[in-house]
Order: C-alpha cells, then sequence, then structure tokens
C-alpha cells in the first residue's frame, strides 16, 4: 500500500474542488473531483505521472461532456409558480382608485386585495379584468 506523493496531491485536490463547490455553487468545480479521483487511483497504483494527467484530463472532459447536462437538466424548469400568474384572466373591482399617474391603485380579485395598475384611471367599484403581473402588483383593464 504505497501511496505516493502525487497520490495526496489529487486527493487534496478533489477535497478543494469539492469544498469550492459547496462554497460557491456554480456547478463546475465538483468535475475537477471527479478527475482528481481518478488520477489518485492511477497515483496509487503506480502509474506514472502523464498517465495521470491524461487520466484526469479525459474524465474531467468526459464528465463534463456527459455528466453537466444529465445534472443540469433540471435548473431551467420554471420553479414554484407565482401567486398572480394564476390571477391572469380573472375579473375583479377597483376598491381603490386607480391613478396610472401616481402608478397606486387596489382591486379585489377573488376575495382577495391586490395593489394594480392601469393605462387609464379607474375610480372604485369599476370592474376589471387581470391582464398581468408586475411582481405582487396586477395590471388591469376595463372588464
Amino acid at each position: 500500500m504505497n501511496m505516493d506523493v502525487p497520490a495526496f496531491f489529487w486527493l487534496a485536490l478533489a477535497i478543494v474542488a469539492g469544498i469550492v463547490e459547496v462554497s460557491i455553487p456554480h456547478f463546475g468545480s465538483i468535475f475537477v473531483s471527479v478527475g482528481a479521483v481518478a488520477a489518485a487511483i492511477l497515483a496509487y497504483l503506480s502509474v506514472g505521472l502523464a498517465g495521470q494527467i491524461v487520466t484526469f484530463a479525459v474524465t474531467l472532459g468526459l464528465s463534463l461532456a456527459f455528466l453537466r447536462p444529465r445534472l443540469t437538466g433540471g435548473l431551467g424548469a420554471p420553479g414554484v409558480p407565482s401567486r398572480t400568474e394564476a390571477l391572469v384572466g380573472k375579473q375583479g373591482v377597483v376598491t381603490v382608485d386607480i391613478d396610472p399617474a401616481v402608478g397606486a391603485g387596489r382591486v379585489n380579485v377573488g376575495g382577495e386585495d391586490w395593489a394594480a395598475r392601469s393605462a387609464m384611471p379607474m375610480p372604485a367599484g369599476t370592474k376589471i379584468r387581470v391582464t398581468g403581473a408586475d411582481g405582487i402588483v396586477l395590471e388591469v383593464a376595463h372588464a
């Protein structure tokens, strides 16, 4: 069981890359860890430094090419839907006058009170339809 200095180097690199991945998740340094572990295994088996470096590079490249797309596939998903998306198309009523010059106004949609804005002024009591949302502010138009 002869572990020479290069094996320790590769294991240290794998650990440091793993710590970097956890600390600054750019999702890439973990593949350096994978390559370094492969090189450390060859170092443990007394394969020369050139073989270790080639193995490191090939393993890193293959893991980036084949593992990364599978692992990042779910990252582009839409995520948690906002509460306002479900309100688009619903009708409600203005509860506080909507003034486009100030950007102030309130509406009641589905029994809930929301901040609202419109391109046209609308007095309280006007029936509205939700046309969109900007964060938690509903964009409304006459119903």
